[in-house]
């Protein structure tokens, strides 16, 4: 287990330059070419292109990791909390406390992340980036706090500048200082979280944020209107078209950014990353407008009933695997992804080819025949 408490870069500054060499780090997939995977699937014991969505995470999963990928033995989840400023308007069904005591019990074992990592044999990183109490003595838990909590985006800057880029490396040594799992799924924790998340979402997509605001944890329609009002308030700050940084910076929160981290972390090692739900794809496209070449890396697990979700996968490109009208968080739908990616990587590796099965390949048809 990692204690970021220790590591230098929690206790010095973390540079603009150490930012840069992070997303430098970050290159496009070439670990096998796109036609020979394609030849490749279409020799299989099928008709071409019968497996649908299935082919195409197959051939974007051997870019990654070659053809055939190999198996795969270490499956996490790494799920961040932290506190937000904005919660003290009541943006949430829930009080703040409850994201220290969702952590003691992702440390016991007890949250619904837990249940099904167990299920699908993966495992759970839950990390404390910025939880507003004094976790040091839970166990099972790593302790990166930041800082805790942010400051209310509707009064001013969430983060500096610099607590943003703490928090991004934070998520990057989740991921590279240690065995670096096989493949990654982002999972958060925190009160107040979707507002933050409809606020970066909003000033990354321009769209309104009365389109991408929902019900969160489960408030009324007077909630959801308070909190349109608190990011467009929170906005008014933001220029358009501002960098991913200073959006961030403004409007962000710290398990944001330190997903953020996971990403770049999880790109620059060629593993591939499942996002989850709202707040973990608002990371994934603030890294991927700090970092383009990270889009290579995402696969969408699921679509969300939150409204804002359907905005940021639209911007991303990236089409979900299901829908079970999930809006949970903590990493739930994209740890439910990890089979479905594995039977993608399966079927390079273990379907026969017609040629080795023996098998006719289509006859071809003339046409106006049946």
């Amino acid at each position: 287990m990692i204690d970021c408490r220790s590591a230098k870069s929690r206790r010095q500054k973390v540079s603009s330059d150490a930012l840069e060499r992070i997303v430098a780090s970050v290159r496009p997939p070439r670990a096998a070419r796109i036609s020979d995977v394609q030849r490749h699937l279409d020799s299989l014991t099928k008709p071409k292109g019968s497996l649908g969505q299935l082919e195409v995470l197959a051939l974007r999963l051997a870019r990654i990791y070659g053809d055939p990928p190999p198996e795969w033995h270490r499956r996490v989840v790494f799920v961040l909390a932290a506190d937000h400023g904005v919660s003290v308007h009541g943006v949430s069904a829930y009080p703040r406390e409850v994201t220290a005591q969702m952590c003691r019990n992702y440390a016991s074992g007890g949250a619904a992340i837990s249940a099904i990592c167990r299920a699908v044999g993966a495992s759970v990183v839950a990390v404390d980036v910025g939880v507003d109490a004094d976790l040091a003595g839970v166990p099972k838990l790593e302790h990166c706090k930041v800082r805790r909590a942010t400051r209310d985006l509707s009064a001013g800057r969430a983060l500096t500048p610099c607590e943003v880029r703490r928090a991004i490396q934070v998520g990057w040594e989740l991921v590279r200082d240690r065995p670096v799992p096989d493949v990654i799924a982002l999972g958060e924790m925190g009160i107040g979280n979707t507002t933050a998340a409809s606020a970066v979402t909003a000033a990354l997509t321009g769209e309104d944020p009365a389109l991408i605001i929902g019900p969160g944890t489960g408030v009324g329609a007077d909630v959801v209107q308070l909190k349109v009002r608190l990011v467009r308030r929170a906005l008014q700050r933001v220029p358009v078209n501002a960098p991913a940084l200073r959006v961030l910076s403004e409007v962000g929160g710290l398990e944001i950014a330190g997903l953020v981290g996971v990403i770049l972390g999880a790109a620059s090692a060629r593993r591939a990353v499942v996002t989850d739900g709202f707040i973990a794809t608002s990371a994934a496209l603030a890294a991927v407008r700090l970092c383009p070449a990270a889009r290579s890396y995402l696969f969408a697990s699921h679509c969300s009933t939150e409204p804002g979700h359907h905005v940021l996968l639209k911007a991303l490109g990236l089409r979900p695997m299901f829908d079970l009208d999930m809006r949970l968080g903590e990493g739930t739908g994209a740890a439910l992804a990890f089979p479905i990616l594995e039977a993608a990587t399966s079927i390079l590796r273990h379907m026969a080819t017609f040629e080795s099965a023996g098998v006719s390949r289509r006859t071809p048809v003339q046409d106006g025949q049946p």
